[in-house]
């Protein structure tokens, strides 16, 4: 028996050791790319809101993650986030409890949209509304001639596409622009077309349902090119002065006049500095208590 036993082979257990190698370490790589691609999406999103936004609607929302002033329902336009019912208004983002944190708001025409004689005429925002309200009953009785709301429009369907109508904090603005077509001045110059004529023959008319001090503001496009000698603020300001004296000739008291500004290029109506509907008038009703 011990010599059967002996001629057994022995066993000889072998145990390997198992490692990972070069496997695909545990799957952090894929973290790691997901918090990459989430990086990038956030920088793109950065970049196209900065391109989508104006000066004023980047310091409200920046004013909104680092507040310097107080964010709640009384210092905003409305009743939704950040005080308001969009951040891309400017009536509705976080404000000083009296208005706008500038004097003049509306001068910002990508923040406020547009007013008056829109597509049907009314207007579009609860802020809005309410300066309406607020307007004196004599300038109102000028809106209410040129939107047709208390009777038949002293403007023609043709000649209403070039008007647009807002109350403002100084008082009921009217903006007076050109259309692919149909211009106001002959190019390059501020002698006044035949449009502009009719123009002013019906806001004389209208003004002179008030007494209410007047001012006349003129607006540029952009040139297409950097110039040693840019005209705009000359042009600008010769037809802001040109529309001055088409008023006067038609009736308006030279007296109502209280101001007569050109301010070139730098107040935009459209994102494109150099668009065609950035050529303006501006022909203001002061408030009674503006003057």
């Amino acid at each position: 028996m011990s010599a059967q036993g002996g001629n057994v082979a022995p066993v000889i257990i072998k145990r390997k050791k198992v490692t990972g190698g070069d496997g695909h370490h545990g799957g952090a790589w894929k973290v790691a790319y997901a918090d990459f691609v989430t990086a990038m999406m956030a920088f793109f999103l950065l970049m196209w809101l900065l391109n989508a936004t104006t000066e004023q609607q980047r310091k409200g929302i920046a004013d909104y993650f680092s507040p310097t002033i107080p964010i709640n329902r009384i210092s905003g336009g409305g009743d939704g986030d950040f005080g308001g019912e969009s951040v891309f208004s400017e009536e509705t983002l976080p404000q000083n409890g009296t208005g706008a944190t500038n004097r003049r708001p509306t001068e910002a025409r990508q923040a406020r949209g547009e007013m008056g004689l829109a597509a049907e005429g009314a207007e579009t925002t609860d802020a809005a509304s309410s300066r309406e309200q607020a307007t004196d009953p004599a300038l109102k009785e000028v809106k209410d001639a040129l939107t047709a709301r208390s009777g038949e429009s002293m403007v023609s369907q043709k000649t209403r596409r070039h008007i647009l109508t807002r109350v403002t904090d100084e008082g009921l603005l009217i903006e007076i622009f050109d259309l692919p077509g149909a211009q106001l001045f002959k190019p390059g110059s501020a002698e006044p077309t035949d449009l502009l004529y009719q123009i002013a023959g019906i806001l004389s008319e209208a003004g002179n349902l008030v007494e209410n001090g007047i001012a006349v503001e003129g607006h540029i496009r952009a040139a297409p090119v950097v110039l040693a000698h840019n005209p705009v603020w000359n042009l600008s300001a010769e037809r802001a002065n040109a529309m001055r004296q088409l008023l006067q000739d038609r009736g308006l008291p030279p007296d109502r006049m209280q101001r007569v500004t050109g301010h070139a290029d730098r107040e935009p109506a459209v994102r494109n500095p150099m668009a065609l509907r950035n050529n303006r008038i501006e022909v203001i009703f002061l408030r009674s208590d503006s003057i």
